[in-house]
């Protein structure tokens, strides 16, 4: 059982075989040097330490080799992209063959309409949630309009029932029930940015095929976040960022899924460009366009490395912690904070994020009655990063990479002094 004292969240650290990992990273500092609260990843990971010394090695092959970096450098950069593969399909659950970092997620998002959303007259409509992520929102309804369709007519939005939150599944088998032979997209964030709910990915798609839709999720607040074992849930694509749960610097780059069974699929529209052809070919330069199989055939440039760099370390500090050591310790680390807001017993505040940890990733949304942003603002002169969202909740989210029992506990103190 939990307990609420400093002592107790100092005897967890000692006991966390990924507290080490803490040292990794450069925490945010006051102007006194005194170590700040970080609990905002979702919005933006901390910095490896081993990040300047990645982008560095590729500074100095550009130094020294110039063009030649690209066969010659230690990590040449024609195929950079394929050094982050494989541990980029372990975070998602995907295989190899199935993901690509490329471009920015919205990019990347609109990549995938192009190829996934194939409206008729009768089957056009595209589902998302009522409160998905703004740019997805405009993403959807831009695609819409490209295509002819009004987004009042072709956009159909998931919604929490009045009074209340977080989004019902069985809603969205009614609205597929009611819409289904108009539907041709789910388009679904796979973690709510406001709420932090996590949605049953694999029940999702199932659903969405039953009527003959295709489903896309956006992993901006999951991936490095939960595990969406993309390929077993079936989704046809999925795209991501990496610079919040991923830590890999701002507005980095994004990753992209294709289910494998799209992999050779010609008769899909896409919107292609070089570094999406065939490699053997890539260079002659005068052939027709021959799409590489799998996600790389939605490349469309050459990688900017500098950006890659930063995400292989990233990566590589995934990798040595292990995910599914992460995903453990994130369920505790998570947990131990509902618990102190609990113990707090005061009626302003209410977590609306699911308490089910398999409903769920880091993040806990904490809506405070009758707040404004001042609220935040003295959170924040209390030593905390965290990030408010209008019009009265403040998300808080312990990254188990980074985070302590220790932050967790001193965040809860604070947060009580300054609701006093």
């Amino acid at each position: 059982m939990f307990q609420n004292s400093l002592e107790y969240a100092k005897k967890q650290d000692a006991d966390d075989t990924l507290a080490a990992f803490r040292n990794k990273f450069h925490i945010p500092k006051d102007a006194s040097g005194k170590e700040l609260i970080y609990l905002c990843g979702n919005s933006l990971g901390l910095q490896p330490k081993i990040t300047s010394e990645y982008i560095k090695e590729e500074l100095a092959d550009w130094a020294n080799l110039g063009v030649e970096g690209h066969v010659e450098g230690k990590h040449p950069w024609l195929p950079y992209h394929e050094f982050l593969t494989e541990n980029m399909a372990k975070i998602v659950g995907a295989k190899p063959s199935e993901v690509v970092v490329m471009n920015t997620l919205t990019t990347n998002l609109h990549l995938m309409m192009v190829s996934f959303y194939q409206p008729t007259k009768t089957k056009y409509k595209i589902v998302v949630e009522s409160d998905a992520f703004p740019s997805d929102k405009y993403a959807v309804e831009s695609q819409l309009k490209f295509h002819g369709i009004d987004p009042k007519d072709g956009l159909i939005l998931w919604k929490p029932r009045k009074g209340e939150e977080l989004c019902r599944f069985e809603d969205l088998e009614e609205i597929m029930q009611t819409h289904g032979n108009e539907i041709a997209l789910l388009m679904i964030g796979s973690t709510n940015y406001y709420t932090g709910q996590s949605f049953p990915l694999k029940k999702i798609t199932e659903l969405g095929h039953k009527y003959d839709c295709m489903v896309g999720f956006d992993l901006a607040h999951g991936a490095g976040n939960i595990q969406p074992n993309l390929h077993e849930t079936g989704a046809d694509f999925a795209v991501w960022c990496t610079y919040k749960y991923l830590n890999s610097g701002p507005g980095s780059l994004g990753g992209c899924f294709v289910h494998e069974r799209h992999a050779n699929n010609e008769t899909l529209n896409r919107f292609a460009g070089w570094w999406g052809h065939n490699k053997k070919t890539r260079f002659n330069m005068r052939h027709e366009f021959d799409a590489l199989p799998g996600a790389e055939g939605w490349q469309l440039s050459n990688p900017p490395i500098l950006s890659m760099a930063a995400i292989r370390a990233s990566l590589d500090t995934f990798a040595e912690a292990g995910f599914e050591n992460l995903r453990k310790k994130s369920e505790k680390l998570t947990g131990y904070l509902e618990f102190l807001l609990d113990e707090m017993k005061n009626d302003a505040i209410n977590v609306i994020t699911p308490r089910n940890p398999k409903e769920r990733g880091c993040q806990l949304s904490i809506q405070v009655k009758n707040a404004d942003k001042s609220l935040h603002t003295k959170l924040t002169e209390a030593g905390v990063i965290s990030d408010w969202r209008e019009p009265d909740v403040i998300r808080v989210a312990p990254a188990p990479l980074y985070n302590s029992f220790e932050d967790v506990f001193h965040f809860s103190e604070k947060l009580k002094k300054v609701l006093k």
